[in-house]
C-alpha cells in the first residue's frame, strides 16, 4: 500500500503548510479565500456529477442515504466528536468538522481514488496514486489554510478508506465495476456541490447526514446494475 502511504503523507504535509499559512492571513483575506474555496468545491462537484448515467439509482441513493443519516443523526454525532477532539487537543477552530468532511470527500470520493487503489491492490503500479498525491498535497494546502486542523485530521480516514479499497481490490477486484466507480463519483459530486453551498453560506445543508448515500449507491448498483 505504498501509494496510499504516500498519499496520506502528502495530505499531512500539505495540511501542515496550510496551517502555517492560515496564521498569517488577515480576516478580510480569509473571507475572500473562503469564497474562492467554495467556488472551487462547487466546480469539482459539478465536474464529478456531469455525465450521470444511472440517474434513478443516484437519486435513490441520495434519498435513502439521507434518510438513514437523518435517522442516525450523524451530523450531531460528528459535532460531538469534533467538540471532544477540540477540547482534548485544545483546537480553537470552529470549522473543524466542515474541514474534515470537505477534505475527505475531495480526497477520497472520485474515480482517481478508486482506480488507483484497484490498480495497486491488483498488483499494478501505484503511479496513479502518486499523481493523486501530488494533487492532494496542493489541495490540502489550500483547504487547511481555510478550514484549519480538520483537513490535517482527514489524513486518517483517507488512509483507512484507501487501505480498505486496496485490500478489497486484492481479494475481489471484480467487485469494482465501471458502473460502481461512476456511481460513487456522481454521488460524491452531488455532495461536494452541497458542501460548496455550505462554504459560501448560501444555505446550511446537513451533508454529513447524506454520507450513507456513498454506501447505498454501491449496494443499489450491485443489486440493479
Amino acid at each position: 500500500m505504498i501509494g496510499t502511504l504516500v498519499n496520506t503523507a502528502a495530505v499531512l504535509c500539505g495540511g501542515v503548510i496550510g496551517l502555517l499559512l492560515k496564521k498569517r492571513m488577515p480576516e478580510r483575506v480569509t473571507t475572500i479565500y473562503f469564497q474562492a474555496i467554495g467556488l472551487f468545491t462547487l466546480a469539482i462537484g459539478a465536474n464529478m456529477a456531469v455525465g450521470m448515467e444511472k440517474i434513478l439509482i443516484v437519486v435513490s441513493s441520495l434519498a435513502i442515504g439521507s434518510l438513514l443519516g437523518e435517522w442516525w443523526n450523524l451530523e450531531k454525532g460528528a459535532e460531538q466528536v469534533s467538540d471532544k477532539l477540540k477540547r482534548r487537543f485544545r483546537i480553537g477552530n470552529e470549522r473543524f468538522s466542515e474541514g474534515l468532511v470537505t477534505a475527505f470527500l475531495l480526497f477520497c470520493v472520485g474515480s482517481m481514488t478508486i482506480l488507483g487503489t484497484i490498480q495497486e491492490g491488483t498488483g499494478g503500479s501505484p503511479d496513479l496514486l502518486y499523481t493523486k498525491s501530488l494533487m492532494d498535497f496542493f489541495s490540502a494546502i489550500l483547504l487547511a489554510s481555510a478550514f484549519g486542523s480538520g483537513v490535517v485530521c482527514s489524513a486518517l480516514p483517507l488512509f483507512i478508506f484507501q487501505a480498505i479499497l486496496t485490500l478489497l481490490a486484492g481479494y475481489a477486484g471484480n467487485l469494482f465495476s465501471e458502473e460502481i466507480i461512476f456511481g460513487l463519483t456522481n454521488v460524491g459530486g452531488v455532495l461536494l456541490i452541497g458542501l460548496g453551498i455550505n462554504i459560501l453560506g448560501i444555505k446550511q445543508l446537513r451533508i454529513i447526514n447524506m454520507l450513507p448515500s456513498l454506501v447505498v449507491v454501491v449496494l443499489l448498483i450491485w443489486i440493479f446494475g
